[in-house]
């Protein structure tokens, strides 16, 4: 077609004059709505992403596609007009910015010379499966139904930044290379009416997805992201999913239903992440879910969740071996982890994480639990502390709750000047801050025994003619009990050693006696 040339004076029946072969073809096969297919039948010839040429018998110019789904002739009586390409190279750049396309559009196995620009073009479905793409921009794209890009490879990445799809996006085992700024999605903005499905996508490059809104789910189940390029690999802050983010694990060569459970036999690909994660102020309807999830960071790197918000956070994936997990800020219902998950000390921060129930997988027990509290503290900070017995305490684990906010008392002590530390020894080996009361009273029944022998050998003139008979236990148990009085104390006079000795046990019994009262205070209140 000569450059220019309009349709005019073509009617409706008839086809320009100077189309090839190829493009003949596919014009009548518009026309019908069938399938055009123009792949050998060879599957090393036919894959669009291998090195074997494509000759002009299977090549269409781009304007002619874009002639076809913008301003096409009618469809024959009967049919619905639509493109649908396979096997089919498209030469030049196929331009449709700012276009209405009307006809469902469907290419499957297509190699593309040049970029495909879509912004701001509007579709009701638009399907491109298995296409070798060197670039789609896509920006403020706008379609009723579905986008699928599955199994494509697109070798300077994809813009959808703001786009509006109106029901799915799909870009299930895409291949994506980063572009010259870096990333390799680009879809800031975006929002997906129902699902995006991206499992087993291949990422090299920043994925963005900053404010995008997607209305049901958001699958990475297998996928790999790798950016060794920049400081983070998923880029989605402010990221608002209405159900679910799988980070998890997809079953690789077997038709299944997205989030199925694989068939026995069927080969598992986990999410597999090299480079920082930063899902920063996300909102999450049901879940984020990172089973068997794997990162692998750098030392700047890190899995940043700050003030996330979601129902569950299901923190099942492999140890990060560097780089940090960050949850300053987060909001979750139920924290379904497992030990060996966690970061070690240094590498874990929870400044404000709130969560209301502990759901552990395998055995997580009270003692690798305060390693777990003791790794996010680097220095001394009572909140993740008060917050691990809170919600033990809620679940009836009121002895493990006490355990807590004594270990947040021997953390504390750590801080302290030496004199304020030493005087906290003393208060651990003797009533255990008043978190096992058991001991105070233990501790008074000590006291007493022996107090009890020792004022048996003391001098004690009485200080009254009218006095009851000495009674060195009772004596000793009228110093230790406070506020209750035995009649004993003020009858004797004690001197020198033993009015020392008269003076401590009244301090000890203060002591003892709060101790033991706070905590039959507290049981009571569980009860």
């Amino acid at each position: 077609m000569t450059e220019g040339a309009g349709i005019r004076g073509i009617r409706d029946g008839d086809l320009p004059d100077d189309l090839t072969a190829a493009e003949a073809g596919m014009w009548q096969a518009f026309r019908n709505g069938s399938v055009y297919d123009l792949s050998s039948g060879d599957t090393v010839v036919d894959d669009p992403h291998g090195g074997h040429p494509w000759g002009p018998e299977r090549t269409v110019r781009a304007r002619i596609v874009c002639w076809l789904l913008l301003d096409g002739p009618p469809a024959l009586a009967g049919r619905v007009s639509s493109l649908k390409l396979t096997g089919v190279q498209i030469s030049g750049t196929l331009d449709l910015a700012g276009g209405t396309i009307v006809p469902y559009l469907e290419m499957k196995g297509c190699r593309f010379e040049r970029e495909i620009l879509l912004p701001e073009a509007r579709f009701t479905t638009a399907r491109f499966v298995d296409c070798s793409v060197p670039r789609l921009e896509a920006a403020r794209v706008h379609t009723e139904g579905d986008l699928h890009l599955p199994r494509c490879r697109f070798h300077n990445g994809v813009r959808l930044t703001d786009a509006h799809i109106g029901t799915d996006l799909l870009m299930n085992q895409a291949i994506v290379y980063r572009d010259r700024s870096g990333r390799s999605i680009a879809a800031d903005g975006m929002t997906v009416g129902q699902d995006l499905q991206a499992e087993l996508l291949e990422s090299h490059g920043e994925l963005s997805l900053r404010s995008a809104t997607i209305g049901v789910s958001l699958s990475l189940r297998g996928a790999r992201l790798n950016n060794p390029y920049t400081r983070l690999a998923l880029n989605a802050p402010q990221l608002t999913v209405e159900r679910t983010l799988y980070l998890t694990p997809a079953g690789v060569g077997a038709s299944m239903l997205s989030g199925a459970t694989p068939a026995r036999g069927t080969r598992i690909q986990r999410f597999e992440c090299q480079g920082g994660v930063r899902l920063d102020d996300g909102r999450f309807g049901d879940a984020v879910d990172l089973e068997r999830a794997r990162f692998t960071f750098t030392d700047e790197q890190e899995l940043s969740l700050r003030r996330i918000q979601a129902p569950e956070l299901r923190f099942l994936g492999e140890k990060p071996q560097r780089g940090k997990v960050v949850l300053s800020g987060a909001r979750v219902g139920n924290l379904v982890d497992r030990a060996t998950a966690w970061p070690g000390p240094g590498n874990l921060h929870m400044g404000g994480f709130v969560y209301e129930n502990l759901v552990p997988h395998g055995p997580f027990p009270l003692a690798e639990r305060l390693e777990w509290v003791a790794a996010a503290t680097a220095e001394y900070n009572p909140e993740p502390y008060e917050r691990l017995a809170a919600v033990l305490r809620a679940g009836g684990e009121d002895e493990d709750a006490r355990e807590v906010l004594l270990a947040k008392q021997r953390r504390r002590r750590e801080s302290l000047p030496p004199a304020a530390k030493l005087w906290g020894y003393v208060q651990d080996w003797t009533v255990a801050y008043g978190y096992r009361p058991g001991r105070a009273a233990v501790w008074m029944a000590v006291l007493w025994a022996a107090s009890s022998v020792a004022f048996a050998h003391a001098s004690h003139p009485p200080l009254k003619g009218d006095h009851p008979a000495w009674n060195p236990a009772l004596f000793a148990l009228d110093l230790l009990l406070p506020v209750i009085d035995l009649g004993q104390v003020g009858f004797w006079q004690l001197r020198g050693g033993w009015q020392w000795l008269a003076a401590v046990m009244v301090l000890l019994g203060w002591i003892l006696a709060t101790t033991v009262a706070a905590g039959a205070t507290r049981l009571l209140r569980r009860n």
